[in-house]
């Protein structure tokens, strides 16, 4: 039994099978981190590209649920693979707190996009856990003047008949993925900064038509809607239209009335909840600081044989907003006026056709009008000008985005 006690015997496997856990533990440490540094980067990958993704769709006034829906969707089709023949999600388990929000200042947008993954350890109760962000920037393009919102419409931008349209220094912008997003057809002539369309052109070649920037853009990112964080104003009591052809009106609300005559607005905010403005042959309609909304249903046409001279208010809320047609309604806004008509400001309809005539008198150095509309059809003569930022009271509008990862 002496001798048992005094044996060396095994000495060294004691120790080292003693000296193995820390080993052990060690090497199951640098597993564990390995393990999540390779997760850790193809996280960031993942939330790159859906920050990428969200920039190339995000509009203003996007709500954080859609940012975050879409962005989820870029994410795991980013983290997915094919394993045994079937498509799973790599991580998927481990992947919480997947995020996605926007801010705004000035011109300039940040998408961000927050995702973390977790793993347990292979010795005790280690949780490792990384969190990872990615920051994108989406600047505005160049000054845009034309510019229609479908994406899918042929020819959403139109130039024709034996129009001759003049946009000095700024774009037209179409979002459409059609082949022929901007179509110029029969003797119209065009001359502007450039053309920027999501799909292609049709006849803006030859001397018809003169860019600055050489040839039209085509295949480039979606322009940003200028006023789609726009509320109109609470409607008010309805109030009645005086009879006679001649008739001076004052703002307020006006419900299914048709406004017809030689009409006068005294300036101010004029709110159509159903009815017309359709002045009647060799009418007028005279605005000078106004602002027009058309809402449920309201329609505004104007012919050729009748005069129109609209500006908006340079100062308030809606500066710069001649005619605001809210996005459910799909009627078209038919600006045609005759000769000595003058419209300036923003011509808003993002749910309809905007059809826009201009005249012989529609030159020299141009009128300040922007015109946005699902799909927008021009005729006529016209100039529209760029440097005109304090009669749009600051409001601005772009063709295409810039997007840079900076984060």
């Amino acid at each position: 039994m002496r001798n048992f006690f005094r044996s060396e015997h095994g000495n060294i496997a004691v120790t080292t099978t003693i000296a193995m856990v820390p080993i052990m533990t060690g090497v199951a440490g640098l597993v564990d981190f390995v393990s999540i540094s390779n997760k850790a980067d193809r996280l960031q990958n993942s939330l790159d590209v859906s920050a990428l993704a969200i920039a190339t769709k995000y509009y203003s006034g996007m709500s954080g649920d859609d940012l975050k829906s879409l962005g989820r969707d870029f994410f795991d089709s980013n983290l997915a693979r094919v394993r045994n023949d079937a498509s799973e999600l790599v991580y998927n388990d481990q992947v919480t707190d997947f995020d996605a929000s926007a801010t705004t200042s000035g011109d300039i947008s940040h998408i961000e996009v927050t995702s973390t993954i977790e793993q347990p350890g292979m010795v005790g109760n280690i949780e490792w856990r990384t969190a990872r962000r990615a920051v994108v920037e989406v600047a505005p393009g160049q000054p845009a003047c034309v510019l229609a919102l479908d994406p899918t419409a042929s020819a959403s931008v139109k130039l024709q008949g034996s129009t001759h349209v003049v946009l000095d220094g700024c774009v037209i912008a179409s979002n459409s993925s059609a082949n022929d997003s901007v179509s110029r057809g029969g003797s119209a002539q065009v001359a502007a900064e450039c053309v920027t369309t999501v799909g292609g052109t049709n006849g803006l070649t030859g001397y018809n038509t003169d860019l600055e920037c050489g040839i039209p853009r085509e295949n480039q990112y979606a322009s940003l809607d200028p006023l789609a964080n726009v509320v109109p104003p609470s409607y008010t009591a309805c109030k009645s239209v005086p009879g006679g052809k001649t008739k001076t009106l004052s703002p307020g609300t006006f419900c299914d009335k048709t406004i017809s005559g030689d009409v006068t607005l005294d300036p101010g905010t004029y709110i159509l909840r159903g009815g017309q403005i359709k002045l009647g042959g060799n009418g007028s309609l005279t605005g000078i600081g106004v602002t027009i909304f058309l809402m449920e249903g309201a329609e505004f046409t104007s012919n050729a044989n009748e005069i129109i001279n609209l500006s908006p208010p340079s100062e308030g809320s809606y500066a710069g907003i001649t005619i605001y047609q809210e996005r459910t309604n799909a009627n078209a806004v038919v600006i045609n006026g005759g000769s000595g008509s003058n419209v300036t400001g923003f011509i808003y309809a993002p749910g309809a056709h905007v059809f826009y005539a201009g005249n012989s008198e529609m030159s020299g150095s141009g009128q300040c009008i922007r015109i946005v509309g699902n799909t927008v059809e021009m005729t006529g003569n016209s100039s529209v000008t760029s440097n005109c930022e304090a009669e749009l009271g600051g409001k601005k509008m772009y063709a295409g985005r810039i997007i840079r990862l900076v984060r």
